[in-house]
């Protein structure tokens, strides 16, 4: 194993993962990569919200949406990594969790993806689609879903 990508989201489930991925990238001597997703519903809520703004002359872009996803990845890096001896990347994307999560695990040549998942009835699963299921069937690797 010489990389790993944990998907990191504001929840205590999150940081566990973030944690798990350090301590099995140390122990294997490997890199961890972070990716936090905004999805484009949150970033046209988020950008919607800024316009709305009286008197301010404040846009949101995507490039400002992936600048924010890339900080709060590396503040989790920050706060969670530093009890381990591991190197680690942040990196923000916009668009959908799972093609963006998958897209980036190829990119980094990742073998082994961590991500916090939720639970689910499968009519939620059916009807609005599942990250977690979309990426283990699609990653040709190690998957570890932790949930609360």
């Amino acid at each position: 194993m010489e990389r790993v990508l944990a998907v990191v989201d504001p929840t205590e489930v999150a940081k566990n993962v973030v944690r798990e991925a350090g301590e099995i990238a140390e122990g294997m001597d490997a890199e961890v990569v972070l990716i936090h997703v905004t999805t484009d519903e949150e970033y046209s809520a988020r950008r919607r919200a800024m316009e709305a703004l009286p008197k301010m002359n404040t846009s949101y872009t995507h490039d400002d949406a992936k600048k924010g996803a890339t900080e709060f990845a590396r503040d989790i890096g920050d706060e969670i990594l530093t009890e381990f001896d591991v190197e680690y990347e942040a990196v923000g994307s916009l668009g959908n969790k799972a093609t963006e999560i998958l897209d980036t695990a190829a990119e980094y040549d990742c073998d082994h993806i961590f991500l916090p998942g939720r639970q689910r009835s499968p009519t939620g699963k059916a009807l609005f689609g599942d990250t977690t299921q979309r990426v283990i069937l699609r990653f040709d690797g190690f998957v570890t879903v932790a949930t609360s």
